[in-house]
């Protein structure tokens, strides 16, 4: 007698959901899933600390929350992961143009906090749309630069840099400089994965340190926040001292769920500085594998994206794992008083309905890009003979 084990998705199974299980990296999405199941169960060890420093009666206010934008987060990495390159072209490009317009019309109609407009309020919630802007931005320079290398009159390096300056002017009227700093350095990533000459690289990086230099004089709350970084001791540094603090008294394995102290006197315990709140209550150990988890994301996406034969893709899926990493990076960077404050959050882990849809966006973006399609990785893909959907 034969036993047969039913599996969810048959290898044969031909369905969109089928084609699309078997042709997803499996550790990529696996990875996804677990930032953001973190990020949800984080939220509920920070939001009664939170709610209560600013009067909300719901202790889980924040964590209720963040359970929607985790769930709403999970249904766009499974949709957007489901289409084609051509799909993902004509979303970054209506993503885009629907983000920029927003940020176009923030200075007028936007909702103002800590000095900067740079949300759109919207029935109770806070829309960022610089955080969709992101990869659409790398998505879109990372096509023109494809577009450019084929040498058919199509001026894609021009009209890249055009997207990129829109974007950046507009993210300096808010002012955002912390953002500013992060697409500059995914868009210089993917241009230098599109292969241009090594000296166009060093005049962009140049320009990009004059210019990251220049804000230094030309907005006060980044002179103040460099000049608290450089002398600690002549500014008031509450915030990073206390979160400094969390991850001290956290030790090897934390205080243990629910039992951080620190957290009450961090003001953004729950966003910018979450990582510190984990560091207390889980420990050493725990901030670690968190980073592992974000470091192998990058390094496995990276490889499935240097592996890929089409241009396009294998630049626009570098980019947006770049653009997550990096954001990790100095979101951490900044909880552990390495680099000035940048107001950056932890990619799903940070409470933050436009944080965490838009990185369900940009990783959905990178999973299509990175699937097995035929020809997609220079072999015969396990379903070129069958006909796998794009």
């Amino acid at each position: 007698m034969t036993f047969q084990t039913t599996h969810a998705f048959a290898r044969t199974d031909r369905s969109r959901l089928g084609v699309w299980w078997w042709t997803t990296d499996h550790w990529l999405l696996g990875a996804t899933a677990v930032l953001v199941t973190v990020g949800v169960l984080l939220s509920f060890a920070s939001s009664p600390a939170a709610a209560a420093r600013i009067g909300i009666d719901d202790q889980f206010h924040f964590a209720v929350r963040q359970c929607v934008f985790g769930l709403g987060a999970a249904m766009i990495v499974l949709s957007v992961s489901m289409l084609s390159p051509r799909g993902i072209r004509r979303s970054a490009f209506f993503i885009y143009i629907l983000a920029i317009g927003v940020m176009a019309a923030l200075p007028f109609i936007g909702h103002s906090a800590k000095g900067a407009a740079r949300w759109l309020l919207i029935g109770g919630f806070t829309f960022q749309p610089s955080e969709f802007m992101k990869p659409a931005l790398i998505v879109l320079v990372s096509w023109m630069f494809a577009e450019g290398q084929k040498g058919e009159g199509v001026p894609g390096v021009s009209i890249a840099f055009a997207l990129y300056f829109i974007a950046v002017a507009l993210l300096l009227v808010q002012p955002d400089v912390g953002q500013t700093v992060l697409i500059t350095i995914a868009f210089g990533a993917a241009f230098w994965m599109a292969g241009v000459p090594i000296s166009w690289i060093m005049g962009l990086g140049a320009v990009a340190v004059g210019g990251l230099m220049s804000t230094y004089f030309l907005f006060d709350h980044v002179h103040a926040r460099v000049q608290k970084f450089l002398s600690p001791d002549q500014a008031d540094t509450h915030q990073i001292t206390r979160a400094a603090e969390a991850i001290h008294a956290g030790g090897l394995f934390g205080r243990g769920p629910g039992e951080g102290v620190m957290k009450r006197h961090v003001p953004d315990l729950h966003t910018d500085f979450i990582y510190s709140v984990a560091a207390e209550e889980y420990g050493l150990v725990f901030s670690l594998a968190l980073i592992t988890l974000f470091a192998f994301v990058v390094v496995r996406g990276l490889y499935k994206a240097m592996k890929l034969t089409d241009t396009f893709e294998q630049v626009a899926a570098s980019g947006l794992f770049v653009l997550v990493g990096q954001q990790a990076f100095i979101n951490v960077a900044v909880n552990l008083n390495m680099i000035p404050t940048k107001g950056m959050t932890l990619p799903f882990i940070s409470y933050g309905g436009s944080s965490m849809l838009a990185m369900g966006l940009t990783l959905g973006m990178a999973l299509a890009l990175t699937r097995k399609r035929p020809g997609a990785y220079g072999g015969a893909g396990e379903f070129d003979q069958a006909g796998a959907l794009g």
